[in-house]
């Protein structure tokens, strides 16, 4: 394994905090710098970048990123137990790391940020990482606060994000990706290289947002993607996002025709 850095090796930092992974934090850590850094680099130059990092851990990811450039890192963690070791990251890269204790879906970076832009870059908890690309894809109003998010999840998770019309995976997750982001998966990480081994491999994907996807209500277009068996003539998974846009129109226009006639009868 190359060092990135002067700090000290993942597994040390590990047993000195007594950071074991717990599985009610969906936590399984990333411990080969190698593959941190391929991860830092996907989100491309880093220089003047400013990074929103979900559940960091012990640093491995943090590290990468910092010692690739970043010129400012602002990690979000629940677990107190990895205060130690960023706390030692950030004291290696004064004014660069900014640590912030917290649940990932209860936190707003807008504050922070100034209005700049920043990627998300980040090992997601597995058990909250859906619901988190949900709620940033679901941004109002867009385009978003970030310019690309580098993700990495379980592999089935990921195919379902990227998957297109007539792939086995597609479904709701991947109308709402790919209507306001272009999506890709970058290349795959061995259970092997976790602590503990998931029983899963993992997926490294990036989504870019789209500057203008096409128009429509969000709440529509979710609503006509969970419906099942939208059209008794064609099977959902063979209708590309383009269409579930044009459902979702409708839908609007119906609703708005029945509220607007409503408010006549008054």
């Amino acid at each position: 394994m190359t060092a990135i850095d002067d700090l000290p090796p993942l597994r040390d930092v590990i047993r000195e905090h007594g950071l074991s992974a717990r599985k009610s934090l969906g936590q399984n850590f990333l411990l080969d710098l190698n593959l941190t850094a391929r991860i830092a680099r996907s989100a491309g130059p880093l220089e003047d970048a400013t990074i929103i990092e979900v559940g960091p851990g012990p640093g491995g990811l943090t590290r990468a990123l910092l010692a690739l450039g970043a010129r400012r890192v602002i990690a979000v963690e629940r677990d107190e137990r990895a205060l130690g070791p960023l706390q030692a990251i950030a004291k290696r890269y004064p004014g660069r790391l900014e640590i912030v204790l917290a649940d990932a879906q209860r936190f707003d970076p807008r504050p922070m940020l100034s209005g700049e832009q920043a990627k998300i870059v980040a090992n997601l908890p597995y058990n909250i990482a859906t619901a988190l690309l949900v709620d940033w894809l679901s941004i109002e109003p867009w385009p978003p606060w970030y310019d690309m998010m580098v993700l990495m999840f379980q592999r089935e998770v990921a195919e379902r994000i990227v998957a297109r019309e007539n792939d086995e995976a597609y479904g709701r997750l991947a109308v709402l990706a790919n209507w306001r982001a272009e999506t890709k998966i970058l290349f795959d990480i061995s259970p092997a290289a976790f602590v503990p081994q998931p029983k899963v491999t993992s997926s490294v994907v990036r989504l870019t947002p789209r500057g203008a996807p096409e128009p429509c209500e969000r709440r529509a277009l979710e609503q006509v993607a969970a419906a099942a068996a939208v059209d008794a003539t064609r099977r959902a998974e063979t209708i590309p996002v383009s269409g579930f846009v044009a459902m979702a129109r409708e839908l609007t226009d119906i609703r708005n025709t029945k509220l607007n006639g409503s408010r006549g009868e008054i």
